[in-house]
């Protein structure tokens, strides 16, 4: 419990660091727009709850995809398609940012108990 813990108080350290780096707050801010039209988009097309568009923007651009929920439309379908596309790299590169600021908070902690 206590390892659940320090990886998050690590993210969370992460995190914090990459927002002083402005390549990582542009991806940040890029995956926070593709949410928010993703669920936008679902929600006025598909008529979908404000939650429940969250969640399929999420459970998509994650390619989770567990099949409760799914286009109706071949508009939305079309949608979905680019959305994924476009999406997906976003957060794959933001992931890769938090991942290496990670990397770089866990660097620094073993620099500090070995010197």
């Amino acid at each position: 419990m206590i390892a659940l813990f320090t990886m998050f108080k690590n993210f969370g350290t992460a995190i914090r660091n990459g927002l002083a780096d402005a390549k990582f707050r542009a991806l940040a801010y890029l995956a926070t727009v593709a949410l928010a039209s993703g669920t936008i988009f679902y929600w006025r097309f598909e008529d979908w709850s404000l939650v429940d568009s969250l969640y399929f923007s999420v459970i998509t651009l994650t390619t989770v995809g567990y099949g409760d929920l799914s286009p109706t439309t071949t508009g939305t379908k079309v949608f979905t398609i680019f959305y994924v596309l476009t999406g997906l790299g976003i957060l794959v590169a933001l992931l890769s940012q938090v991942a290496s600021h990670a990397a770089d908070v866990r660097v620094a902690k073993k620099g500090k108990k070995g010197g």
